[in-house]
C-alpha cells in the first residue's frame, strides 16, 4: 500500500495516467490547459482542489480519498464533548464516523502479521478502537482459513 503520510499527488496521477494509457492531447482537451502545466502538475506536490477534481473524473480514481485515509490514520481525534460542540455549530455536512477502506485494513493488519507494530501501538497510534481492530483480525483469519 501507498504511504499515505506523504503523499506526492503529481507522481500518483502520473502513474495513473500511465496505468490508463492516456495521451497528453486527451489530457490537455479535458483538463483545458497546455502540456507544460500537465508536467508541472506531475511534479507538484500538492494541487488546487479544482484540478484534483478533474483529474479523478479523467482518471476514473478518487484522489480525494487518499487525504481522507491520511485524516483517518495520522490526525488526532478530538474529544467526543468537543466534537460535539463543533457538530452543533457548523452547517457543513457532518460524518458519523471513519470509513476504513480495504487498503486500510490490509495495511493495519499487514503491520500486525510481520511484527512492524503490536495491536496496543495501533490502537494508540492510529486511534482505531480496540474492538474495530479486534473485528478485522478475526474477519482476516476467517478468510485466511477458507
Amino acid at each position: 500500500m501507498q504511504n499515505l503520510k506523504d503523499i506526492h499527488i503529481g507522481s500518483l496521477i502520473k502513474k495513473r495516467v500511465t496505468e490508463c494509457d492516456i495521451n497528453m492531447s486527451r489530457i490537455c482537451n479535458f483538463l483545458n490547459c497546455d502540456e507544460e502545466l500537465i508536467n508541472e502538475m506531475y511534479l507538484s506536490d500538492s494541487l488546487n482542489s479544482h484540478y484534483l477534481l478533474k483529474w479523478s473524473k479523467l482518471l476514473e480514481y478518487d484522489f480525494f480519498r487518499l487525504y481522507s485515509q491520511h485524516l483517518i490514520l495520522y490526525s488526532p481525534q478530538a474529544s467526543i464533548k468537543s466534537n460535539q460542540s463543533k457538530i452543533e455549530k457548523t452547517s457543513l455536512p457532518q460524518f458519523r464516523k471513519n470509513i476504513y477502506t480495504k487498503e486500510i485494513v490490509d495495511f493495519v493488519i499487514e503491520m500486525i502479521d510481520t511484527q512492524k507494530k503490536t495491536k496496543i501501538q495501533i490502537i494508540k497510534e492510529y486511534k482505531i478502537p480496540k474492538t474495530t481492530l479486534y473485528k478485522w483480525i478475526a474477519k482476516y483469519k476467517k478468510t485466511d482459513d477458507n
